[in-house]
């Protein structure tokens, strides 16, 4: 009973360390790398309407999450 609390425990630790050095990277990244206002990303103004929609940058972060979970999850 207590070794699956266990297992549990330092999945849960494990998971948080990563989503720590995940958010670090990501806010390194930002200010770096200015990712999310690519030359592909749509960017519309009119008056007091602005719409922003991240095309180019979600295709990269697809492409890059399908390769990371596939290396990560290979068996």
């Amino acid at each position: 009973m207590f070794e699956s609390w266990y297992a549990l425990g330092k999945i849960i630790v494990f998971t948080g360390i990563m989503l720590l050095i995940l958010g670090g990277l990501i806010m390194t990244a930002g200010k770096l790398l200015n990712f999310g206002h690519l030359p592909g990303d749509i960017f519309i103004r009119r008056g007091n309407f602005t719409f922003y929609f991240p095309l180019l940058t979600c295709i990269i972060l697809s492409v890059l999450l399908t390769i990371i979970f596939n290396f990560l999850l290979r068996r």
